[in-house]
């Protein structure tokens, strides 16, 4: 279910107030918020909940979340077996 339009993006507050030092990577836990437009063209780190995953924000990924882009599970194959 997506957000309502007129309730706008939302983003941490201490995103907002640390993109002003921003240095060349930052860390974020805070997988819920949106990607606004400040960050393009930034590299960030993405915590998973065990360790923090690169990602390098482009103009595609503005309106997304944080959290779609460092994947929490690690899916492996299947190896079925007959009898």
């Amino acid at each position: 279910m997506s957000r309502s339009i007129w309730k706008k993006l939302f983003v941490d507050s201490f995103l907002v107030k640390s993109f002003k030092s921003f240095k060349s990577t930052k860390k974020i836990w805070s997988r819920r918020s949106s990607i606004p437009s400040s960050f393009v063209g930034k590299t960030v780190l993405v915590y998973n909940g065990k360790e923090f995953k690169k990602l390098a924000v482009k103009r595609e990924h503005l309106g997304f979340k944080f959290g779609e882009f460092s994947l929490t599970k690690k899916y492996t194959k299947k190896i079925v077996t007959k009898k």
